[in-house]
């Protein structure tokens, strides 16, 4: 069983940063794609991004292109989400997830078989 832990969430003005960090324990984490995903408050689970096992592919949805940055370190096991430019539309719980190894452009949640609890990042106007 993977285990995927976040941190880095918290409270933060809009126009602010904030980096997001994912910790697995998957022994061939350099062997998987993953993404990130979130959740506001009354909504469904979107896709925000995603990276290739090698960190040389990457993928945004739209609405965070050009302000959030994905990439990974396969030696630490370690994903990362730089956001900057946060806007208050950003709050909401934010989860890390490895991707199956099937194809696909990690956009969808079936792609995803195991996820992180999730950490807050709530952005204030």
């Amino acid at each position: 069983q993977v285990q995927l832990v976040e941190s880095g969430g918290g409270l933060v003005q809009a126009g602010g940063s904030l980096r997001l960090s994912c910790a697995s324990s998957e022994p061939s984490f350099s062997y998987y794609d993953m993404g990130w995903v979130r959740q506001a408050p009354g909504k469904e689970r979107e896709f925000v991004a995603n990276i290739g096992w090698s960190g040389d592919s990457t993928y945004y949805a739209n609405s965070v292109k050009g302000r959030f940055t994905i990439s990974r370190d396969n030696p630490k096991n370690t994903l990362y989400l730089q956001m900057n430019s946060l806007k208050p539309e950003d709050t909401a719980v934010y989860y890390c997830a490895q991707k199956r190894r099937i194809p696909g452009d990690g956009t969808r949640r079936d792609e995803y078989d195991y996820w992180g609890p999730g950490t807050q990042v709530t952005v204030s106007s």
